[in-house]
């Protein structure tokens, strides 16, 4: 018979005894082995080029990180932050989805996407542009949503959240075959002379891999909008980075590209756990805009090994 001072006891020792045990498995699942580590760095130690990363497993809370914490050039991946600006001011009532936005012959950008070649006249609405500028990349959507909202608001709201190194720098002036030889849209953080080397934006992969866990556990302005972002970036059509082998496994994600950087951030619905990340490669020796890319392949490897080293058994 045990006596109830006995079962106290028992029933401590039930408790320190499941400590002991869980606690080094959560130890394992937050902190990865060097195993990981040791392919990432077999991976990228022979490529010419800077590669940094952030991710982690979203239902166990393990993480990797590479110089994460790095500010890189956003190229295309600062439309994620803008999107998510749009959403906020929808919500507070600046910003209507029906609000038509005019397409002008001054404002069409090259580079990715479809309004460059529309009729100028053209209009459509917010909701519309949104949709444009992440699903398709479209610059010139990109463009006339920032003079809707301005790059100023999307930097107000990036700070609010808390993130110090994402910020929109001015709109974008196409690519290599027909240029914009002067900057609009310059923000207040784009004026200053040592950001202008960031080009278009500028952020970290651990600051992008905050936006997508906030998306994920619906924190970005409810939970309803969260999603809805989320369903957007499982539309974008640029899959030649992450997950570009991996077959029927949802991504959302965001991808960019510049004449030597390859940056991609989205969440992997992996069967071994949710895995967001943000990967940028950068100093890409050749210019080279197939499918091809060593940056897109070598985000589509590491994207991989993400999922292989953070994913549960």
């Amino acid at each position: 018979m045990i006596s109830g001072m006995d079962t106290k006891i028992c029933g401590r020792c039930l408790k320190a005894l499941a400590v002991a045990v869980l606690l080094p498995a959560l130890f394992a699942q937050t902190k990865p082995g060097n195993d990981l580590d040791a392919a990432v760095k077999a991976r990228t130690g022979s490529f010419p080029g800077v590669v940094s990363i952030a991710a982690k497993n979203l239902a166990t809370g393990a993480t990797y990180n590479l110089s994460a914490r790095q500010p890189v050039r956003t190229a295309s991946t600062i439309k994620l932050p803008i999107m998510i600006e749009c959403f906020y001011e929808a919500s507070e009532g600046k910003l209507k989805w029906t609000e038509p936005l005019k397409l002008t012959e001054d404002e069409k950008v090259s580079g990715s996407g479809i309004l460059q070649d529309l009729s100028a006249g053209d209009e459509l609405p917010v909701r519309d542009m949104v949709d444009l500028m992440i699903v398709l990349s479209d610059n010139t959507a990109t463009n006339l949503i920032l003079n809707r909202i301005t790059g100023n608001a999307v930097n107000a709201r990036m700070a609010q959240l808390g993130l110090h190194e994402t910020r929109v720098m001015r709109k974008i002036l196409g690519d290599g075959k027909n240029l914009k030889s002067t900057p609009s849209g310059i923000t207040e953080e784009g004026a200053k002379p040592e950001n202008k080397k960031w080009g278009l934006g500028r952020s970290s992969p651990q600051e992008m891999l905050m936006l997508l866990e906030k998306l994920y556990r619906g924190e970005l302005v409810n939970p309803q909008a969260s999603q809805e972002m989320i369903a957007i970036l499982k539309r974008q059509r640029d899959h030649n980075c992450i997950g570009r082998d991996m077959k029927d496994v949802p991504i959302a994600n965001k991808s960019g590209a510049l004449d030597h950087l390859r940056s991609d951030v989205g969440i992997v619905y992996s069967k071994r756990g949710p895995i967001a990340m943000a990967i940028t490669v950068e100093d890409i020796p050749e210019v080279d805009y197939g499918p091809d890319n060593p940056g897109d392949l070598l985000i589509s490897a590491l994207s991989e090994i993400l999922v292989n080293g953070l994913g549960a058994p």
